[in-house]
Order: structure tokens, then C-alpha cells, then sequence
């Protein structure tokens, strides 16, 4: 089996709606893409009744594989795009990510193994 080593999971998790900008935003800035993932869930800004019954605000989750060295890059986009920096607007987080199964092409556009 061929692993990849040294890359980071960045995890954005939106409002419903903005997960197609942050997969723009973060190809543009060296990501090759990214997976969304549709949830539910709520923040400290969003806390909302209807009829006395608490709503979950509709989510989007984009997970996005990246080599280590693209990570701040990758990240600003995102938090550039999503406007990040404003409150309830979202969050992005980053996870190390010990070992990568599934992405050949990377070792075979670098020429060489990363194991």
C-alpha cells in the first residue's frame, strides 16, 4: 500500500450556502478540492425557536486533504472567503494527518515518494 506522509486536514464548517466558496477559495489557493459534508448543529450565535421548539441551523463541512507546506495559505483563503473573522459566520481548524492512503497522483506529479 502507498502512503503519503506530512499533510493536514483543514475542517470549515459553514452556514448552509457557503460551502462552494470555500472549496473555490482553497483550490485557488493550492487545495486540489475538497468534500462536503451536510449537518446540522448550532454556535453560541445561534440559538432560535420557532413555536417554542429549538431549530439546529442547517451546516455544511468541507474537509479539505492539503500538504503541510500549503496550510497557512489554504487556511487565510478560507477564512478570507468565509469571512471567518466575523462572528457566527463559521470555523476552520486544522488536524495533522499522520498518513494519507488514496492519493498516488500526488507522489506521481512530485516524482518521488514522501514516505
Amino acid at each position: 500500500m502507498e502512503t503519503v506522509h506530512n499533510h493536514r486536514l483543514i475542517v470549515t464548517i459553514v452556514n448552509k450556502g457557503w460551502s462552494e466558496k470555500i472549496v473555490e477559495a482553497s483550490r485557488a489557493a493550492g487545495a486540489e478540492g475538497g468534500t462536503i459534508i451536510y449537518g446540522r448543529g448550532t454556535g453560541i450565535h445561534e440559538r432560535q425557536m420557532l413555536f417554542g421548539i429549538p431549530i439546529e441551523p442547517e451546516k455544511e463541512l468541507v474537509l479539505t486533504v492539503i500538504p503541510r507546506h500549503l496550510t497557512e495559505k489554504v487556511l487565510a483563503a478560507i477564512v478570507e472567503a468565509g469571512d471567518l473573522n466575523k462572528p457566527g459566520s463559521g470555523i476552520a481548524f486544522v488536524l495533522d494527518v499522520p498518513q494519507v492512503a488514496g492519493i498516488v497522483h500526488s507522489l506521481q506529479k512530485s516524482g518521488k515518494d514522501e514516505n
